[in-house]
């Protein structure tokens, strides 16, 4: 039997009248930006999250460059963040202006450790001007705290507020692939000052192309995102900044607001799906299966296993045609495009053992449990010729 790692065709399957008329409507009235369904999307984002504001951009990698944007990011200065993540965290740290510092993860979690990043703040920085913090060997002043909740699990989000509010730092979520996350009640990208989404295609809530959403209970910074997504704008041909041309199309939000409905469902039957990896798994002392702390709802973006022999392990299971994917083999500490920034192998040890050790396995809501019996079967009989 193969096993796909996603499969997005079966949860279309279940929704395809609704697609079609919601495009329908779209192609029908024939606007295309920043029209009803865009709107509406951002209201009903805003009440599902319980955020006060929701504001709705290109993509992901936007949401996280226009919100480094509205937070008052200078040229120059600091973002403290994970180097265990997808680029576009980094990426939009360096093209906002910044420069992106790294601090070591809970290896437990995958996520930033809050005592890592309190180690980095009271070690490696001192005081400086605005009462930020500055980094010491570079003079760079650190002005966000840019947490990721890795794979669809939150951060220890207590923890990081503390530390970031006792440096006066700013904290904005990287929530890009952690939509419907719980922390202690509340959702993910409502924990900080911002928050933000993406809608790619493979995302629990995912669109049938490039998004993103920002999110935040202050209306300044609710009122610049708007602006800033077009161009710096408030009134038409009036330009208060420099912004960018980052909406959020008509065909993306029709599509999102008939998936909406149905995320908490897809996420609760992602979970139960990890549930039973989990089971399936639990006789296998070389692999270790992710699980949520206490207080936290994982809604399994990605089922994460660490792996030893991880590249042994996915050739074999790609021989039984079962997909894995590996996220991420090389941290963005240790990019070529990164050099400059003067780390080097060694630098965050758990990081890096992660990377070595990840391997994301099959994991949708549609997935079946004989499937996920196939996986694990898979990966037994791998480590069973191997002893």
């Amino acid at each position: 039997m193969s096993v796909p790692v996603l499969d997005l065709t079966r949860q279309h399957a279940q929704i395809r009248e609704a697609v079609q008329r919601a495009l329908q409507d779209v192609f029908e009235t024939q606007h295309f930006i920043l029209g009803k369904h865009g709107k509406a999307l951002e209201e009903e984002a805003a009440a599902h999250l319980a955020a006060g504001h929701a504001v709705g951009v290109a993509s992901g990698t936007d949401a996280l460059l226009l919100g480094l944007r509205a937070l008052g990011l200078k040229q120059g200065e600091g973002v403290l963040t994970t180097s265990f993540t997808f680029f576009a965290t980094a990426g939009a740290i360096h093209n906002a202006g910044g420069r992106p510092f790294f601090a070591d993860i809970d290896p437990e979690t995958f996520n930033l450790s809050p005592a890592a990043v309190k180690r980095f703040l009271e070690e490696e920085c001192g005081p400086g001007p605005e009462g930020l913090p500055v980094h010491r060997a570079t003079g760079v002043p650190i002005r966000v705290l840019l947490p990721v909740h890795l794979y669809g699990l939150p951060a220890d989000m207590d923890a990081l507020n503390a530390v970031a509010a006792s440096h006066g730092l700013k904290v904005f979520e990287d929530a890009c692939q952690a939509y419907g996350a719980l922390y202690k009640g509340r959702r993910a990208g409502t924990l900080g000052h911002l928050g933000a989404f993406s809608f790619f295609p493979t995302k629990n809530w995912g669109g049938a192309g490039d998004g993103g959403l920002l999110t935040t209970n202050d209306a300044a910074l609710a009122s610049r995102l708007a602006m800033l997504r077009v161009h710096g704008s408030k009134e038409r041909y009036i330009h208060e900044e420099i912004g960018y041309n980052s909406r959020l199309d008509e065909v993306q939000a029709a599509v999102l607001r008939v998936k909406l409905p149905h995320v908490d469902a897809w996420n609760r039957r992602r979970a139960e799906v990890a549930e039973l990896y989990r089971r399936g798994l639990a006789d296998i002392p070389s692999v270790q299966a992710p699980k949520a702390p206490d207080g936290y709802t994982h809604i399994y973006h990605q089922f994460v296993i660490r792996a030893a022999r991880r590249d042994e392990l996915k050739a074999h299971l790609a021989d039984r045609q079962i997909g894995s994917m590996i996220y991420y083999p090389v941290p963005l500490h240790l990019q070529p495009c990164f050099r400059f920034l003067g780390y080097a192998q060694g630098s965050l040890p758990h990081t890096e053992r992660a990377a070595a050790e990840v391997l994301a396995l099959p994991i949708f809501a549609e997935l079946t449990e004989g499937e996920v019996q196939e996986v694990c079967e898979g990966i037994r009989s791998f480590y069973a010729g191997r002893r």
